[in-house]
């Protein structure tokens, strides 16, 4: 039982797997080692999973003796975090979160008839001081914009893009595409393991890739290029009321 005055730390989505990962692994005599976690994690690089550990020991959730990685385990912290996310990334931990790496849809689906998905244009509307009302039909072809086998959706959770107009709770929809502009919001996969929704900043001299938060109370996330992947420019947004 999970102590009440136990506090969990902020955790990333891979971090949250991780610990609950330990946590099933470790044996009453013998913790887990760095090779048997990447394989129940299903992760290719050992790498990616030291990185996480060593954040993991920054954020007092896990603790090793000495210099090795084969002594290692959760503080009271971390088990705390395994607790609580154990109902969620326990039983199936690479696919249990929604910062899981995003299947994209196949470019091969059958041309779509897009002939029902208009709805009528009726002219436009003051946000700011009123203007004259003007009747001017057309219809606005939505299957054009947000339909077809090169797009999909995502809900986005969090607040890292408020500043942009994309808040907790909407749907963006992404055109699905491996390169992106300077400026362009942009789906990201870094290490191959989460997913994030950010503005793409300029490459670096170093070859490495920022991603831009649009909350003035976020710093911008760097990263090395390789460890960067592209997986779709944000084309549009829905939200309902």
């Amino acid at each position: 039982m999970t102590s009440a005055h136990t506090t969990i730390p902020t955790l990333t989505g891979f971090e949250k797997k991780l610990v609950c990962a330990i946590a099933v692994l470790a044996g009453p005599t013998q913790s887990p080692t760095v090779a048997e976690i990447a394989r129940h994690l299903k992760v290719n690089s050992r790498g990616s999973v030291h990185r996480y550990l060593q954040s993991l020991i920054a954020k007092d959730c896990v603790e090793r003796e000495g210099r090795g990685w084969r002594s290692i385990s959760l503080t009271p912290s971390g088990k705390a975090a395994a607790d609580h996310f154990m109902p969620t990334f326990g039983t199936s931990p690479v696919t249990g979160s929604h910062l899981s790496p995003v299947n994209l849809p196949s470019t091969d689906s059958e041309q779509l008839n897009t002939d029902n998905y208009r709805i009528p244009l009726l002219g436009k509307i003051a946000a700011g001081k009123p203007i004259e009302a003007m009747s001017n039909e057309d219809t606005l072809d939505l299957a054009g914009f947000f339909i077809g086998p090169d797009r999909y959706a995502l809900r986005v959770t969090g607040d890292s893009m408020i500043e942009a107009g994309i808040l907790d709770g909407d749907t963006v929809i992404v055109k699905k595409q491996s390169t992106a502009r300077a400026g362009d919001i942009v789906v990201a996969l870094i290490d191959r393991q989460e997913a994030t929704l950010k503005r793409l900043g300029a490459t670096k001299t170093d070859g490495s890739v920022e991603l831009q938060p649009e909350n003035v109370n976020m710093k911008p996330m760097r990263y090395a290029g390789s460890r960067v992947d592209i997986q779709g420019v944000v084309v549009g947004q829905l939200r309902s009321y």
